[in-house]
C-alpha cells in the first residue's frame, strides 16, 4: 500500500546519507521526489518506489505518524 506523504514531512531513511545524517525533509512531490538531507542541505531526487522502501519513520508537524496514518486504503 502506497503510503501519503506531504511537503514538508521529515523522513528517517534505512540508510544514511554520506554526511552521516538519516533525516530528510520533503521539499517536491510529483513523479520523483526531492528531499533535502537534514545534516548538510544537499539535495536528493528519489521516485517513490524507493523512498516507500527506504523510509522508516515520517514526522509531520514534529509528532512521529503511526502506521495507520500514512497508508493509504
Amino acid at each position: 500500500m502506497p503510503l501519503i506523504f506531504e511537503v514538508g514531512d521529515k523522513v528517517t531513511l534505512k540508510k544514511p546519507h554520506p554526511c552521516g545524517s538519516k533525516d530528510f525533509e520533503i521539499v517536491r512531490m510529483g513523479a520523483d521526489f526531492r528531499i533535502k538531507c537534514l545534516g548538510c542541505e544537499k539535495e536528493l531526487w528519489l521516485s517513490r518506489r524507493k523512498l516507500e522502501r527506504r523510509t522508516r519513520k515520517i514526522y509531520r508537524n514534529g509528532e512521529r505518524l503511526k502506521k495507520s496514518d500514512i497508508e493509504r486504503e
